[in-house]
């Protein structure tokens, strides 16, 4: 467990239970809704989180082991989560041992508190402590802050795709990348 002291807030990252289905579930849609529930019509926002973020699939999703779920709290209120499933190499564009982060939410009423950079901090460490060369993800295009955040970090856009939130809506996202810099020893 990470415990720091960040504007006088107290931040814990911890890992994810089978037992937490409920939570996530019920932090997954809101966190979805507030980031891209404008990107589509209601209609197909909502047909996206019926088949997406059903309790039963989030469950699904803990019981597998290959995929590393982990929340994060401010003042011990559960504020995001994220996501990450190692040696997920994104086609023949990325290494075979990158990390795929599916997910990194933060919901809105913490957006001021840095709490997304403590959650990529600690993703990206997990991930090189695992012996990954890098991270990939999908970005919506619109999402301009979202862009902004992971361009900080020097990923860098590598290929172009559609995501798609229904039958009839698809949303264009850029897959981003950043491999790790090697040590001498070549360890990352």
């Amino acid at each position: 467990m990470l415990h720091e002291l960040t504007m006088n807030n107290t931040i814990s990252i911890t890992p994810t239970e089978r037992k937490d289905a409920e939570i996530l579930h019920e932090l997954a849609i809101a966190t979805f809704q507030e980031s891209h529930g404008h990107s589509a019509s209601e209609v197909d926002i909502d047909a996206y989180i019926n088949a997406k973020f059903t309790e039963e699939n989030i469950a699904q999703e803990l019981s597998d082991a290959s995929n590393v779920f982990h929340f994060i709290y401010c003042n011990g209120e559960l504020a995001g989560y994220s996501k990450l499933i190692y040696n997920t190499p994104y086609e023949n564009l990325t290494p075979s041992n990158s990390t795929k982060l599916e997910r990194l939410y933060v919901l809105e009423k913490f957006h001021d508190r840095k709490l997304g950079k403590q959650l990529m901090d600690f993703s990206l460490n997990l991930a090189r402590r695992n012996e990954q060369s890098g991270v990939w993800l999908y970005v919506w295009t619109e999402n301009h802050r979202a862009v902004r955040f992971y361009e900080n970090y020097g990923f860098q856009q590598i290929a172009e795709t559609y995501f798609q939130i229904s039958v009839r809506h698809a949303n264009p996202n850029w897959i981003l990348s950043l491999e790790f810099e090697c040590a001498p020893n070549g360890q990352v």
